[in-house]
């Protein structure tokens, strides 16, 4: 029996070596979790894309009182991340009016606007400065809190209840848990003071419907914000982490490019790793399911790991070299099938406006400190630096 986070790699760039083991040799590997209980661990691309797009793999099954105990985040349960159609299908619904791909890329100017600004503020700064403090953190937070409707001066309170419901629940309860309080209560004042927003058509369709509970609307409006800016900025930082290493293709990318930029962000997030084991959502599966040729049986856990597929040679040529030029490049770091991110074209766009205007304002841009002295936050089921010093050719 493979015990269950695998053992990490030597770099923060790279999934576990056994990971390629896995997928030549046993690619539906049963594995011990910490807690005791077994799981199957879906390895290759394939195999995670039908775990997350079948739906005999059930997410609702896995979160609550009967899913499995042991789960990287715990803000699941009766979020979107946790829901099932039909009523994933009905909340998905009200939330994707936001999301609509016309509607991003009509905010692509302020959002470029945005960035100049923070941009402005580093270059004042100086050589050195912290990139996370003046544009990777700000930035999502400010463009995921207008579409919310959430004001200037609440911002930072939003961050600090996100930060801690990505920490991890089973550590210490107390910080996540008081940090849902807070979101109901941000809720609470928004239904009775309802504006042009988000969140207020969340509370909106939520009142309008009997079979949905107060718990869910605070649980999906949390998982909303937090995922809405908390990824953001750690693939921002992980970005330039990764092309500090890699100036040799930084230099050859054309900023003034837009598809260029574009996909180096797709192949960018194929390739960093925002958690240690990858961000797992276990799925619990509703009959007997042959996956990858070996027989699962009905309720079974089965972890399908992002970090792997992403990595598998059969789709990636060469999957372990960053390639900026990397075109097609299907890769699942959005998830994929009914759960595949809401906000991924959003993010997509704030990440391709972040990553030309540092590479055309702040040539050569890197990290002004030996990788190995960057530090993360503790606590974290993601990987979010303390502070990303970097530096740049005037």
């Amino acid at each position: 029996m493979i015990r269950f986070p695998l053992p990490p790699a030597p770099s923060l760039h790279h999934p576990s070596p056994e990971y390629a083991r896995l997928r030549a040799e046993d690619p539906v590997p049963r594995v011990e979790l910490p807690d005791g209980a077994v799981a199957y661990l879906a390895t290759r691309h394939a195999d995670v894309r039908k775990v997350f797009s079948d739906p005999r793999f059930s997410r609702a099954a896995a979160t609550g009182p009967k899913g499995p105990e042991w789960e990287l985040g715990s803000l699941a349960d009766d979020s979107l991340l946790g829901m099932d159609p039909p009523l994933h299908t009905k909340v998905r619904g009200v939330v994707g009016s936001a999301f609509t791909a016309r509607r991003v890329e009509d905010m692509r100017a302020t959002v470029a606007g945005l960035v100049a600004g923070m941009i402005d503020r580093l270059e004042e700064a100086g050589p050195g400065s912290d990139l996370s403090a003046h544009v990777s953190a700000p930035l999502p937070i400010a463009v995921i809190s207008g579409l919310f409707g959430v004001a200037d001066e609440d911002q930072d309170r939003v961050k600090e209840w996100s930060d801690a419901l990505v920490g991890d629940w089973r550590a210490d309860p107390g910080p996540p848990r008081a940090a849902l309080a807070a979101f109901g209560e941000l809720i609470e004042k928004r239904r009775a003071n309802p504006g042009d927003d988000l969140m207020s058509a969340l509370v909106a369709a939520w009142d309008r419907e009997d079979s949905l509970s107060e718990r869910e609307l605070v649980s999906v409006t949390a998982g909303l914000l937090a995922g809405g800016h908390e990824s953001t900025t750690n693939q921002i930082n992980l970005f330039v982490t990764v092309l500090s290493s890699h100036l040799d293709q930084l230099a050859a990318l054309r900023a003034d490019d837009p598809h260029a930029v574009a996909v180096a962000v797709e192949e960018l997030t194929r390739y960093i790793q925002l958690g240690e084991s990858g961000i797992l959502m276990p799925r619990v599966t509703l009959e007997d399911v042959d996956l990858g040729g070996v027989p699962v049986p009905a309720g079974s856990v089965v972890l399908p790991a992002v970090v792997s597929a992403n990595r598998d040679e059969s789709v990636f040529p060469d999957a372990d070299r960053l390639d900026l030029t990397r075109s097609p490049n299907p890769h699942i770091g959005y998830g994929a099938g009914p759960h595949h991110c809401i906000g991924a074209s959003l993010a997509r766009m704030e990440l391709q406006e972040a990553l030309g205007g540092l590479l055309r304002r702040l040539p050569n841009l890197r990290l002004a400190v030996p990788e190995s002295e960057l530090r993360l936050k503790p606590g974290l089921v993601v990987r979010s630096f303390q502070e990303l010093p970097v530096t740049w050719d005037r």
